[in-house]
């Protein structure tokens, strides 16, 4: 069985980003917030795109690309692709910030990127720089909400980050809605959710220490929906999935005699690997795999 997916999930792992993508994440510690920056430069160099990394104000390329330590980011620096910047070069030799302005330059960088022979432009931008340069919090909002010419039908791919230490609660929260998707704060991690018929989502990365919680999440779903006789279980914001928690899964699912159906949604990765498993054994198990739109 095939289905297509539509996209329309807001949380996924940085991972999951493709062009056009505009993105949410928040960190609240010194250490973590450069997990996703790491994978996000990464996986853009490997996809051909010029990378522009904008960092929290203070903190100096050399710390930056320290951090990001991976052996291809120093040729990358030699060669233009990867760029470590600041908003204030971006929007200069202006010095106040519009957002017509951040748009522009960011709209005519993604151009030269491509003029330049890669695939796209994406860019990493700290928004620890909003109080560095004294720029009102309501403009930014205005931004982040009105911001659909620089990503639609563009090679254009943007995190901005918020430190949760530095921004009030409800301007992260405002902020977040802004945002047509929100990620995972660190790689390696793994969030369930259940929708209003109580299908079951993975998000992240269910790897064999997550075997338990996975386990657990699948139990607590077919209890919430023993009365219908019907779960729908989502694979497809995973990144990654371990045989050992595909096993959790499978088991649990032998295990619901009370169920007519149980729904498997899938990519073609995670379908081979559950019939490897011997999930056509599994009574009224059914694999729906979904092919991606990107």
């Amino acid at each position: 069985m095939a289905a297509r997916d539509t996209g329309g999930d807001r949380l996924r792992p940085v991972q999951h980003l493709r062009p056009g993508d505009h993105a949410f994440v928040s960190y609240g510690d010194d250490e973590v917030r450069w997990e996703v920056v790491t994978a996000f430069v990464r996986l853009g160099l490997a996809r051909g795109e010029k990378v522009l990394v904008l960092p929290s104000p203070g903190v100096p390329e050399d710390e930056v690309l320290a951090r990001i330590d991976f052996p291809s980011r120093v040729p990358a620096c030699e060669r233009g692709q990867l760029v470590v910047s600041s908003m204030r070069e971006v929007i200069g030799p202006d010095r106040e910030f519009t957002a017509a302005r951040q748009m522009s330059r960011l709209r005519a960088q993604t151009d030269r990127a491509t003029a330049e022979g890669h695939t796209g432009l994406r860019a990493f931008i700290d928004m620890g720089w909003v109080r560095a340069l004294g720029a009102d919090v309501a403009v930014m909002a205005a931004r982040e909400t009105g911001a659909q010419a620089l990503f639609s039908g563009r090679p254009y791919t943007e995190i901005c980050a918020y430190d949760r230490r530095g921004f009030d609660r409800t301007v992260l929260t405002a902020m977040e809605r802004a945002h047509p998707c929100t990620l995972l704060e660190r790689l390696g991690g793994l969030r369930s959710t259940r929708g209003p018929d109580g299908a079951l989502c993975f998000i992240g990365e269910a790897d064999t220490a997550h075997r338990t919680a996975v386990g657990r999440a699948v139990e607590l779903a077919l209890a919430k929906t023993a009365a219908a006789g019907r779960l729908t279980v989502d694979l497809t914001r995973l990144h990654f999935l371990s045989v050992g928690c595909a096993v959790s899964l499978l088991m649990r699912a032998r295990d619901a005699a009370g169920h007519e159906l149980i729904e498997v949604r899938c990519d073609g990765g995670q379908r081979r690997l559950l019939q490897r498993l011997s999930a056509g054994t599994v009574p009224r198990l059914v694999l729906t795999e979904v092919v991606r739109a990107w």
